[in-house]
């Protein structure tokens, strides 16, 4: 473990930019070392080194303005230290990233609900340093809720891009170019999800909120999108805030809660990139968070009003115009 006396907490510079310091938090020697020689190359200064359990016991250590964490084993202890570096790191105003695996996703999000952390599901070293500059722009800067709603999603969507990249890259370093010759595989732009804002139109109420549709109805849509994959590639149809907004509708129609790593699934795309949506859409508006009433480990996403509301007019929409074309 290193030496802690000659560390600062949180000093900041003039500018009020961070002064790029960083707590590295890993069980596995290999993943501290990957750590330790990627942020050192993007000149981070290390101020703490160690295990996760470090922060399981209440003891005191250097909290750098970025801290990093490998989570791949969530006992209680590790789920302990997480929960109270999340609150330690959002009173501080610092940048938390995290790396666990599909395995422990729901209690490692369950432990996060204040720090607004990144969160990395078995990521490739490649993934982890596009995200270890993430979040490093966000802190320096502070501008992410500042940008417009259609200003975050391209940020978002050039995000998944260099990620893209950057996981291609690290394959072609180990097996070489694709069968086809090609390199990398772009999504195209989509156009973002608006609901309807006002509540009076006119000086007159709107219409009173039409149902949510049968939920077979839009479990069925779902299966229809997802069999393309079996005729063109996957890629060609990714669209996960659509995919996700589908499945909370279908599930709160049936009364089902969703947890975090069952949205992912059904979003289509990695885990990974399905948290950096999750998060998107809660930024929205479209999506809440929702905590088990009897287990505080557990938590789950769900529809928010407004969003719900949006989707059953979306279908009723549908219906008018299907009964149309009888």
């Amino acid at each position: 473990m290193m030496a802690q006396a000659d560390f600062d907490y949180f000093n900041t510079g003039q500018t009020g930019e961070l002064s790029k310091t960083v707590s590295i938090l890993a069980d596995s020697d290999l993943s501290r070392a990957q750590w330790f020689e990627d942020a050192a190359l993007a000149g981070l200064r290390i101020v703490h080194l160690g295990p996760l359990s470090d922060w399981a016991d209440g003891d005191e250590y250097p909290l750098g303005n970025v801290v990093l964490v490998e989570c791949d084993r969530a006992d209680a202890a590790a789920l302990a230290a997480l929960t109270r570096l999340d609150l330690l790191v959002e009173r501080a105003g610092a940048e938390l990233l995290v790396a666990t695996c599909v395995v422990e996703l729901d209690d490692v999000f369950a432990c996060l609900d204040r720090a607004r952390p990144h969160i990395l599901v078995d990521p490739s070293r490649g993934e982890r340093v596009v995200a270890l500059g993430r979040v490093m722009a966000r802190g320096a800067h502070s501008r992410l809720r500042e940008l417009a709603e259609d200003e975050r999603l391209v940020l978002l969507r050039l995000t998944e891009q260099v990620a893209e990249i950057a996981e291609r890259l690290e394959r072609m370093g180990r097996q070489g170019l694709a069968a086809d010759g090609s390199a990398f595989r772009f999504e195209s732009p989509k156009r973002e999800f608006r609901g309807e804002a006002d509540d009076v139109t006119g000086g007159h109420l709107r219409p009173s909120r039409p149902s949510l549709p049968d939920p077979r109805l839009v479990r069925q849509i779902i299966q229809q999108r997802q069999m393309r994959a079996r005729f063109f590639d996957g890629a060609l149809f990714a669209d996960p805030a659509w995919d996700m907004l589908l499945d909370l509708t279908a599930s709160r129609a049936e009364h089902v809660r969703v947890s975090v790593t069952s949205l992912c699934i059904a979003s289509g795309v990695p885990p990974t990139t399905a948290l950096r949506w999750i998060g998107q859409m809660v930024d929205a508006g479209l999506f809440v968070r929702t905590e088990d009433g009897v287990d505080k480990r557990r938590a789950f996403i769900a529809l928010s009003d407004q969003a719900a509301e949006a989707m059953a007019r979306y279908f009723a929409e549908l219906g008018k115009a299907a009964a149309k074309l009888v």
